[in-house]
């Protein structure tokens, strides 16, 4: 299944794309697509529901904004310099063990809302990722077991402050958490579809050119590795987002001289199997 999310920001609506590509409102069915939606076996539930009422339900308008596939997790936890070529690129040392850090769950927007450069940002940066959406509570999880407990996989822009993340001192979180910097979705697909989520595609374009084109197969620790390493340091929560890090091609490795987000350009992404998404980076206009 893909689960969707729509309407205005903060009163979204859930949804499902069929297999044909239309998108249902699937209100009828009575939750959102949250914690307690995965807790309580939603998946398994809805897949039934889904089956008996298809025909019945409407269409999501078309000018539906499309909003984060997920209702506000628990938290977003990324892990840094994942990606062989992207630790080479930012000329730091491979890691030995996995990198983690938090990303406020304020910052999630939907795949289509636009990015907020903050105020006095230099350094805005893009990064796409691929997100593990967990599906039941995991503690002390076993390598081995570590893939019984994903829901599913979203498409996600880690986007980043390089100033903010690496200069203003402390952790990484200051420069990956300001308003619009998770853009999730377009949906949330649900494990089944992607039986190899460790040979996927993933590619970022601004303003139309390629700078990020690489294969989740450059990861350095593999999923079943991440969500075992964070499950002996946190208890991951139903809905709880596990950014796996990003590929080269991000704006502070460009050569000759880094590039960084401006107001008015445009962020393309995708990850085979779980659709694109596009962001017109602007001035936050609260600053």
């Amino acid at each position: 299944m893909k689960l969707l999310r729509f309407g205005p920001d903060g009163q979204e609506k859930p949804g499902i794309q069929t297999s044909e590509g239309k998108n249902l409102d699937c209100s009828a069915f009575g939750e959102d697509w949250d914690e307690q939606f995965f807790t309580n076996g939603g998946l398994d539930r809805l897949q039934i529901w889904f089956e008996a009422n298809q025909s019945k339900l409407p269409e999501v308008p078309v000018n539906a904004r499309i909003g984060s596939p997920i209702g506000r997790p628990s938290k977003i936890i990324c892990i840094g310099l994942n990606y062989l070529k992207h630790a080479q690129e930012a000329g730091m040392q491979v890691p030995e063990v996995p990198i983690i850090f938090l990303k406020a769950t304020s910052s999630i927007c939907g795949p289509f809302d636009p990015i907020f450069i903050p105020k006095n940002s230099k350094q805005t940066d893009w990064e796409v990722e691929l997100g593990i959406v967990i599906g039941r509570r995991a503690k002390y999880v076993k390598t081995e077991n570590a893939m019984d407990y994903i829901a599913g996989y979203v498409l996600h822009n880690d986007v980043s402050e390089r100033d903010f993340q690496l200069r203003h001192g402390g952790q990484w979180v200051k420069g990956k958490s300001a308003d619009h910097f998770a853009p999730l979705g377009p949906f949330l697909v649900t494990k089944d579809e992607i039986p190899n989520p460790h040979g996927l595609r993933l590619w970022l374009k601004l303003n139309g050119k390629l700078v990020q084109n690489s294969d989740t197969s450059d990861m350095i620790f593999d999923i079943p590795t991440i969500i075992s390493h964070l499950s002996h340091y946190m208890t991951l929560f139903p809905g709880d987002v596990i950014s796996t890090g990003t590929p080269s091609g991000v704006g502070m490795g460009l050569k000759p001289e880094p590039r960084y987000l401006e107001h008015g350009d445009v962020v393309e992404l995708g990850i085979d199997g779980l659709g694109t998404s596009r962001q017109v980076a602007m001035n936050d206009p609260e600053s």
